[in-house]
C-alpha cells in the first residue's frame, strides 16, 4: 500500500473554486466513509480548510487511487470532475509526506509560518479516528506531521515570518525614514482581509495612518476586520477604519497614499491600467505592496512614475537575508530531515510482522523438540527441563539475532521493500501468519489511540 494526497488550495485554484469545493462536516464523514468503500483505498484522512480541501488514502494502485479520489472530491464538493480537475494536484508516496509536513509548518499557508494549520491537522486526525478510517499509516503521518510542525515552531522564528514580512516591506516603502514617521497621518487602503492583511492593517494602525480602508469580496470579513482595529483596548486612538466592497477599489485607490494588497486570487488585482486611472490628476505618491503569490499587482506598475511598488519579488531581491529567508530555510531542512526519517521508519516497519513471525515460528519449533524430548526423556525434572529449554531458545535467539537486526536495517533503505519478501521465501513462513501480525499491531495501535485520546 501506499500513500496518496488529491488536492487543491489558494495556490493552484481560484477562491470561487475554493469555496464553491468547500467541505462541511457532513460532507467530510461522508467523503471519508465513501474513500475507504472504494476499492483502490484501505485508509482515508480530508484535510479541510478555508484555503485547501486535501483527501488522503492508503492506495494499493496510483493510477486508479487518483481517479477514485479525483471523482469523489468532484461528487462531494458539488464541482464537476471536468472543472476542477485543472486545479488538482497530486503528490505520492515520499513527495506526499513531504507535502503534509511543509503543510504543518506553515510553510504552504497564504501567511507563511501560521500555527492556525495545526490545529486543523489535529482535527482532521480525530475526524479519521473516530470514523475508523485512519489506520496505521495514517495515525503515523498525521501524528508525525504535527510533532514536525510543533519542531518547526520551537526551533525557529518561522511563526514571526509573516509578521516580519509586512514590517519589511513597509521598510522599503519607508526608504529614508522609519516606518512611524513615513506612515504617519496618511490614509491606507487594504485589499483582502485574511491573515496576511490583517497583520498589514494592524501594522498600519501602529505605525499612525489617519484611515485604513478595508476592501474584501467577502465584505463582512472586511467589517470585522475593522471593528478589530477600532475596538476598545486596541491602542489604535484616533484611528478611522472603514470596509468597503471590492467594486469600490478604484475610488479608494486615488485617495489612498499607502495601498497593501494580499489576496487569494489567482489574477491581478490592481492592473496597470486600474493604477494609472488612480493617478490620473494626483500630485502626491502612491505607494504600493503587494504581499501575495501570485501577485496581486501589475508588475508593469514598477515603471510607473510617482509609484513606488514592493512585492515579493522585490522584497527577495532587496536583501538576501529578508526576515523570514533564513527561518524558513531552516524549516525546510527539518522537512527534509523529518521526511526521510518517516520513510525510513516506514520500510523498517513494514518488515517488523515478518520478523515477528519468523521469530514466532522460531518459538513454536522449540516447545515442540521440548515436548518430543519429554517423551523421550520422562525423567526430566522441572529444574532440568527449564535449563534445557532456556539453553536451547537462547541458541535460536543468537542464530536469529544478526540476521533479524541486519535485515531491519536494510528494509529502511531506500529499495528495501523486497527484503521481507526474501525473509518469507527463506524461512518459508505462511503469509498469513504475517498478515495476522499485521491485523493485530493495527488493533493494538488504535487502542492505543484510543487511550491516548481517554476513550478508553
Amino acid at each position: 500500500m501506499s500513500l496518496l494526497v488529491v488536492g487543491l488550495s489558494h495556490r493552484s485554484a481560484p477562491v470561487s473554486v475554493l469555496e464553491r469545493a468547500s467541505l462541511d462536516p457532513d460532507t467530510r464523514n461522508k467523503l471519508l466513509q465513501d474513500t475507504l468503500a472504494a476499492e483502490p483505498a484501505a485508509e482515508a484522512a480530508v484535510l479541510a480548510t478555508c484555503n485547501r480541501i486535501e483527501l488522503y488514502a492508503d492506495v494499493d494502485k496510483f493510477h486508479a487511487g487518483v481517479a477514485e479520489l479525483s471523482t469523489l472530491l468532484a461528487q462531494h464538493s458539488g464541482v464537476g470532475l471536468e472543472e476542477l480537475t485543472p486545479y488538482l494536484y497530486v503528490h505520492y508516496e515520499d513527495r506526499a509526506v513531504h507535502h503534509l509536513f511543509s503543510v504543518a509548518c506553515g510553510l504552504d499557508s497564504m501567511v507563511v509560518g501560521e500555527g492556525q494549520i495545526l490545529g486543523q491537522i489535529k482535527d482532521a486526525l480525530s475526524r479519521a479516528q473516530e470514523l475508523h478510517t485512519a489506520g496505521r499509516l495514517l495515525n503515523d503521518l498525521f501524528q508525525q506531521a504535527l510533532r514536525v510542525g510543533k519542531r518547526a515552531h520551537s526551533e525557529t522564528g518561522i511563526d514571526r515570518a509573516g509578521q516580519s514580512l509586512v514590517t519589511f516591506g513597509l521598510e522599503q516603502l519607508a526608504t529614508g525614514t522609519t516606518v512611524d514617521v513615513w506612515a504617519k497621518g496618511k490614509r491606507a487602503l487594504v485589499i483582502g482581509a485574511g491573515s496576511m492583511s490583517s497583520l498589514a492593517a494592524a501594522t498600519l494602525a501602529r505605525s499612525g495612518v489617519d484611515e485604513v480602508v478595508v476592501a474584501n469580496r467577502t465584505f463582512e470579513r472586511a467589517e470585522r476586520l475593522t471593528c478589530i482595529l477600532t475596538e476598545p483596548g486596541s491602542g489604535h486612538t484616533g484611528l478611522t477604519a472603514r470596509a468597503v466592497e471590492m467594486s469600490a477599489v478604484p475610488a479608494e485607490l486615488a485617495a489612498a497614499d499607502i495601498a497593501v494588497s494580499c489576496t487569494g486570487a489567482t489574477g491581478l488585482v490592481l492592473t496597470e491600467q486600474a493604477v494609472e486611472a488612480a493617478m490620473t490628476g494626483r500630485a502626491t505618491p502612491l505607494a504600493l505592496l503587494d504581499l501575495a503569490m501570485p501577485r496581486d499587482v501589475d508588475a508593469a506598475v514598477h515603471r510607473m512614475n510617482g509609484v513606488r511598488l514592493v512585492d515579493i519579488e522585490s522584497l527577495a531581491e532587496a536583501s538576501a537575508d529578508a526576515p523570514m529567508a533564513h527561518d524558513v530555510d531552516r524549516v525546510r531542512r527539518i522537512v527534509s530531515d523529518e521526511v526521510a526519517a518517516f520513510g525510513a521508519a516506514q520500510r523498517a516497519a513494514r518488515i517488523t510482522p515478518t520478523v515477528v513471525a519468523l521469530r514466532t515460528m522460531a518459538a513454536d519449533v522449540v516447545a515442540g523438540e521440548m515436548a518430543r524430548l519429554e517423551g523421550r526423556l520422562p525423567g526430566l525434572d522441572d529444574k532440568q527441563r527449564a535449563e534445557i529449554t532456556q539453553t536451547v531458545r537462547r541458541v535460536v535467539d543468537k542464530l536469529l539475532h544478526a540476521p533479524t537486526v541486519r535485515v531491519k536495517q536494510l528494509a529502511s533503505e531506500p529499495g528495501g521493500a523486497g527484503y521481507a519478501d526474501a525473509l518469507r521465501t527463506l524461512f518459508d513462513l505462511d503469509p498469513e501468519t504475517v498478515a495476522a501480525v499485521s491485523r493485530a499491531d493495527l488493533t493494538d495501535a488504535a487502542v492505543k489511540n484510543l487511550k491516548n485520546r481517554g476513550h478508553v
